[in-house]
């Protein structure tokens, strides 16, 4: 038996494409729709608004539709007031809980709509109650976090989302509009994200950087060592083979057994990487050995001086590994989340896995940069979710050093 539905878009929906994408959505998944309401802004900066009849053939077919459509900000017109359950089991979520975006989110509580105040994409989402009878808290959850007895939100109903906002003077109807173009004139991008990142500074916002070995490999880490020493990057992710290498360059001056300088390979240098690692575990961990003097420059190196906090996320690729890496990547991910509140700015700089990994975690309202020699990483990203990405198809190494200068580090 068919059933019918209404719903609501507002934002800068008509520009960037998005209520034609949303209407395609519809239809590809053999729904039908009506515009009851129509009202577009008159100027860039006004959103516009629609109310959309949707009509589905059963009640299933039209949840399935919901949830997509609520990843772009398309919400019930109704106003419910939000379902809660409780969690049963530590670990599990209840049946039938509701999976959020990494947009800006609000839960209806008892009428009242209460913004969740940590965005994050593939959670649930936990009502706390307030001290005292006070105002609730709502907050993302990941499943590992969650604890019996946990009020945890199920279903759409009294959940709405804020449609992802266009980048900042974007236009749909751009020569080489795409996020991902490697022919886009890289100067202009390059001032962009220089502008960016004094904004974030003169705002009080935190920069990450997410750090691949390439960035080693290309020459770009005493770049990002700049960065850090003029205070321009607060924040760092990356993996063990990005320190090691980082380390090893500093220390033995080559980069996966190749020279820094010449960039011929050296004899024995295959095993230079793990004699590094091997000594930074003699110390007991990276600052240790900043301490003994064993390491004196490079990115961890200029880190770890202005106790600057970093998390490297292990992988079953790694060698050693160094004792500052958290091999338990539950843990590392729940150390990344710690230390996202407050960061306005991050930056991917020719890592895919950490990339995406970060990605994951980042609430929509924060800009990501990926500046990558390989133009899949900005689209891996947009697929899993992370809509505010923005490409920069580049040579990390070079594009680096002009970054540095223009900022003056």
């Amino acid at each position: 038996m068919a059933v019918t539905e209404t719903y609501e878009l507002e934002g800068h929906i008509v520009d960037s494409l998005l209520l034609a994408k949303v209407l395609d959505l519809v239809l590809e998944s053999g729904a039908d729709y009506r515009l009851e309401l129509v009202d577009i802004g008159r100027t860039a900066t006004d959103s516009s608004r629609v109310v959309i009849e949707i009509t589905a053939e059963d009640d299933e077919h039209l949840l399935r539709l919901a949830e997509q459509l609520q990843v772009h900000g398309v919400n019930p017109l109704q106003h419910d007031p939000a379902v809660l359950e409780e969690a049963a089991t530590d670990g599990v979520l209840p049946t039938g809980f509701h999976s959020t975006t990494n947009l800006a989110t609000e839960v209806n509580i008892g009428g009242r709509w209460v913004p969740v105040v940590n965005p994050e994409m593939d959670c649930g989402i936990v009502v706390v109650p307030g001290a005292d009878g006070g105002p609730a808290e709502v907050r993302t959850v990941p499943m590992h976090r969650v604890r019996a007895g946990d009020q945890i939100v199920v279903g759409g109903l009294g959940v709405r989302v804020r449609a992802p906002r266009a980048p900042k003077g974007a236009s749909s109807f751009e020569f080489m509009d795409s996020d991902v173009s490697s022919e886009k004139p890289k100067g202009l991008q390059l001032t962009a994200l220089v502008e960016r990142l004094q904004a974030a500074r003169e705002a009080g916002e935190k920069v990450l950087v997410v750090c691949g070995p390439a960035v080693v490999h290309t020459g770009g880490a005493p770049e990002v060592a700049r960065l850090v020493r003029a205070g321009w990057i607060d924040v760092l992710f990356a993996g063990n083979g990005f320190a090691t290498h980082d380390i090893e360059s500093n220390v033995l001056g080559t980069s996966l057994g190749v020279s820094v300088t010449s960039g011929a390979g050296t004899e024995g240098g295959h095993s230079n990487h793990l004699r590094v690692i091997n000594e930074i575990r003699g110390h007991g961990s990276i600052a240790a050995a900043v301490e003994a003097g064993y390491v004196g420059g490079g990115v961890m190196y200029e880190l770890t001086k202005r106790g600057l906090p970093f998390v490297l996320g292990g992988s079953i690729r790694d060698d050693g590994p160094l004792p500052d890496t958290t091999t338990d990547v539950v843990a590392a991910a729940d150390r990344m989340r710690e230390l996202v509140p407050g960061v306005g700015v991050a930056l991917m700089l020719a890592t895919t896995l950490h990339a995406i990994a970060t990605g994951n975690l980042l609430p929509g309202a924060v800009d990501t940069w990926c500046i990558d020699i390989n133009q899949a990483v900005v689209t891996k990203l947009a697929d899993r979710g992370s809509h505010q990405a923005r490409g920069i198809v580049t040579d990390v190494g070079p594009f680096l050093r002009q970054l540095a200068d223009q900022l003056g580090a």
